[in-house]
């Protein structure tokens, strides 16, 4: 699946990771280091599984970890109505 933000919704990276600005309404949502990691990541065109992948060889954590942390911050990100459709 390919994870692509809504119009208009911006990213910064911040000395404590990333923040996402939706310019229509102004809010803004924050990310610590991990989860931009893995936002950048998926933005960049990596699919889930390699994002996996490429996390698991990087530190030291399970993949099922790291599965379960994208399915939340894409959860919290679609909750926030942050991505498209």
């Amino acid at each position: 699946m390919t994870v692509n933000l809504r119009s208009g919704v911006v990213t910064a990276d911040t000395e404590y990771g990333m923040a996402l600005l939706d310019q229509n309404s102004g809010e803004y949502f924050t990310l610590n280091p991990t989860a931009a990691l893995i936002v950048r990541t998926l933005l960049d065109g990596t699919s889930e599984e390699q994002a996996v992948t490429a996390l698991t060889d990087r530190y030291d954590v399970s993949a099922q970890q790291v599965e379960e942390d994208i399915a939340r911050i894409l959860r919290e990100l679609r909750a926030a109505k942050l991505l498209a459709a």
